[in-house]
Parts: C-alpha cells; structure tokens; sequence
C-alpha cells in the first residue's frame, strides 16, 4: 500500500477513492472502502483513501473532540488489511481547516489524484464550513469528470434505526457494551499500550497484573472487569481477565484510568514471566461486571477468583 502525505510531491495517474476521518475502520467504512476496490478494479485503476494524520475536530474543536477507536499507525495498518492501493494523508492543522471544498477538490481529488469517481456516505460533509456536500461534490465533479456517488449507511442490524458508526461505538463502549461495539467493528474493540510498573498489589494477593496506562486521546470502555484476549508482540495470546478503572478499593481520589490484566496460565513453560516495557494489545470481548469498592482484602479476592473462573468459560 502507497502512502502519500500532503507535503510528499506525489500524485496518483487516476482512482476512484473515497474519504473520511475511517476513526476505527468499521464495518460502515469497510462496505464502502470494498466498493471503492471493486470500481477500481473494473476502471483498472488505483483505489484509493483519503485520511487524516489527526482527527479533524481535535483542529476545529477540541475542546469537544471526541476520543479516538484508532490512532493513524493502527488506521493504515487496517486499511492496508482491506487491500487499498493508496492512502493520502491529509496533514490537517488550522491552515488546512480553512481550506473550501471547492479549493480541496481541486488540489486533492483533481491534481493530486486524478480521480475518477468518488464514493462516500450519504450523510458526507467536508471542507470549510463543511460545505462540501454530495451534491456539491457531483457538480464539482461534472466540471472536473469524475463521477459521485452517496452510498446508504449500513445499520447494525437489520432492525437497527441508527447506522454503524464512529459515535455509535464511543457510546456503546460507555456503556460497556464491548460486543456491540465489536458488531460495529467488524472485529473486537482492541487497546494498544506498554506495560508498566504499578503499585504491584495485585502480585501480592496472588493476582499479578500486566499494568497499562489508558492514553487520555484513546476512547475506552466503562470502567469495569472484562473477559479479554492479550496478545503480545511476538503473537502469543492469553485470555485474561481486565479490570478497567480507577481501583476504588485502594484509591480514594484516583483519577488516572488504568488497564490491568491478569492472564490466565501465564507464564507458560519455558516463557519469560517479564512483561515490562512491552508492548499490549488488548482485545476486549465480554463484560463481567462493573468496577466497584471492596470491603477489604478477602472479599476482593474472592469476585477476583469468580471473574477468573467466568473468563475461563467465556474464553476456554
């Protein structure tokens, strides 16, 4: 797969692309990244995506940004999974927010990219003001000749009012609902991060953890327990059982959100038992409970041999 940024002097001899934040290349972006691939091929062209290095409300709002499924490493390595010839990467800073659809088209679609023919949602906005609409887009490109097309948003379900997309996952993971989010998805949510240091509590009550901070960009799910598969770098992969939160047992005023993961029959025969400066990926597939305060040693011990037991029937 071609990457090309906006400062890079490459352009691309014709594609039919489509464009968008793709925050979490879900199943919505993936049915219309496979139509852009199908077109391509049958036009025998490059297919191609236009992205953006950031998301573009953390520029124009950021304030209210919303968290991020996907930072842009993992969003390319998705991509490139869905088999894309190329993916431009918009740069996007305040400069680049004041430019006008009619200026991006022109510099992006047309120049830079020899479009085609351009495929995306039927509830597509994009440039200054977000005045590029679809139907701006199809006169832009009955002036430039290139094609457009709206494409219908999927739905979770068949029944489902809502459409699969980047706002709906970030609720359903507010509300736990790590399986919901996965439908949408296409695959589990997943968390990235390197193993540090903690208190090391959890090892002295029999239950050592692989400790990761939650990066403050990155959304997350409800602070809880979860059933989850760790996978470290090397591909070798442990069900676990994952707290998410802020240890209310331990902590009074905590407000540092904390990944723990205890994995089960770790480590293995012959496997180092060394975590640290690791990286994690962390896939999150069912919720056991809500994160809550003990009373006491004991009784936290015991929900955390009943959570255990829980994970190993969910994930044997």
């Amino acid at each position: 797969m071609k990457i090309i940024r906006d400062s890079d002097d490459q352009r691309v001899d014709g594609c039919v692309l489509t464009t968008g934040a793709f925050d979490g290349v879900h199943r919505g972006h993936q049915t219309v990244i496979g139509e852009v691939i199908r077109r391509a091929n049958d036009r025998g062209v490059a297919s191609a995506v236009v992205t953006f290095d950031v998301h573009p409300a953390t520029v124009v709002r950021p304030e209210s940004a919303p968290k991020l499924l996907t930072r842009l490493p993992r969003k390319l390595e998705l991509l490139e999974s869905l088999g894309v010839d190329v993916v431009y990467v918009i740069e996007f800073d305040a400069d680049r927010a004041s430019t006008t659809a009619a200026e991006f088209v022109d510099d992006v679609f047309v120049d830079r990219l020899g479009a085609k023919e351009i495929l995306v949602g039927s509830d597509f906005n994009f440039g200054k003001g977000r005045e590029g609409t679809v139907a701006f887009l199809e006169s832009q490109g009955e002036a430039h000749g290139f094609d457009v097309e709206g494409l219908e948003l999927i739905r979770r379900t068949e029944t489902a009012t809502e459409p699969v997309s980047s706002t709906a996952i970030r609720r359903a993971l507010v509300g736990g609902d790590v399986e919901g989010a996965a439908t949408m998805l296409g695959r589990p949510f997943e968390m990235w991060g390197e193993v540090v240091k903690g208190d090391q509590r959890g090892r002295t009550i029999g239950f050592p953890t692989a400790n990761v901070p939650w990066p403050e960009d990155l959304a997350r799910p409800a602070n809880g327990v979860y059933a989850c598969r760790y996978i470290r770098p090397d591909g070798t992969e442990y069900a676990a059982a994952v707290n998410v939160g802020v240890r209310p047992t331990f902590y009074d005023n905590a407000d540092t959100a904390v990944l723990e993961a205890h994995l089960l029959d770790f480590p293995a025969e012959g496997e180092s038992g060394d975590l640290y400066g690791q990286l994690a990926k962390v896939q999150f597939l069912h919720f056991l409970r809500s994160e809550r305060r003990f009373n006491g040693i004991d009784e936290l011990k015991s929900q955390l041999d009943a959570d255990i037991a829980e994970t190993r029937r969910l994930l044997p």
